[in-house]
């Protein structure tokens, strides 16, 4: 049997890089893309250690770069993790002030962008597959100078729901994994020290169990991924024990 494949995206550092080295661990076969190629190239000399990767580097809001994700995948696929995303304007403005060129930009690499590669995913994606969506709490909040970003998230999280109702046969997941200490996280606060924020390390456990579990498609945020992921270990654990 061949092994799964996933499409990660901004898998060069952060969250994106953590997910998808559990993922080799595990191993997927993993399609990855980022902006910086530089970055993108150590993070796929990494992860080829564990698994089959192929690293696509380029803009998830430029068409033709998602389609060679795609191309590249091939003709099936188990999961699309949508989390590449921009922060926008920094230090964040108040919506008085947003400049709406770069609202525009956040709308099209955090909402349309993921909507547009899961179009293209959907037809390779089997019944039983999954798109897991990262989002914030920023979309469900009210915080100050996080209006562009947030509502971005928002429009996300919306698409994300419409999609699970029109597609029961998959999973599709909007996923809130709270702060972390990512360099996005750095950029909207600059010059302050953020180094009480958790790893992004520390949600995949919770990340895994959208990916492996059974969960029904919703929205989950990180104290229900907590619950989820000690789930699922408690299942492995006594599914191990009664095979031995």
């Amino acid at each position: 049997m061949s092994a799964p494949t996933a499409i990660v995206t901004g898998a060069s550092r952060g969250l994106g890089l953590a997910l998808a080295r559990a993922l080799a661990e595990r191993g997927w076969r993993l399609v990855i893309d980022a902006r910086t190629e530089a970055e993108l190239d150590a993070a796929r000399a990494e992860l080829a250690a564990l698994t089959e990767v192929a690293a696509v580097p380029g803009d998830i809001a430029d068409s033709w770069h998602r389609g060679l994700l795609l191309e590249v995948a091939g003709e099936r696929l188990e999961l699309v993790v949508n989390n590449a995303s921009t922060l926008g304007a920094s230090p964040l403005p108040a919506l008085a002030d947003y400049p709406l060129d770069v609202l525009e930009h956040v709308f099209r690499v955090n909402a349309i962008a993921p909507l547009a590669l899961v179009q293209l995913a959907l037809p390779r994606l089997a019944a039983g597959g999954r798109i897991v969506n990262i989002t914030s709490d920023a979309a469900v909040e009210a915080y100050e100078g996080w209006g562009g970003y947030g509502a971005s998230k928002a429009a996300l999280e919306q698409l994300s729901n419409v999609l699970a109702a029109e597609r029961p046969d998959l999973r599709v997941y909007a996923v809130d994994p709270g702060d972390m200490n990512t360099r996005m996280h750095q950029e909207a606060f600059p010059g302050e020290d953020i180094s009480d924020r958790p790893p992004p390390a520390d949600s995949v456990p919770g990340q895994l169990a959208r990916v492996e579990g059974e969960l029904p498609s919703g929205r989950y945020r990180a104290a229900e991924l907590a619950t989820a992921a000690l789930n699922l270990a408690a299942d492995s654990s006594a599914s191990h024990g009664a095979q031995s």
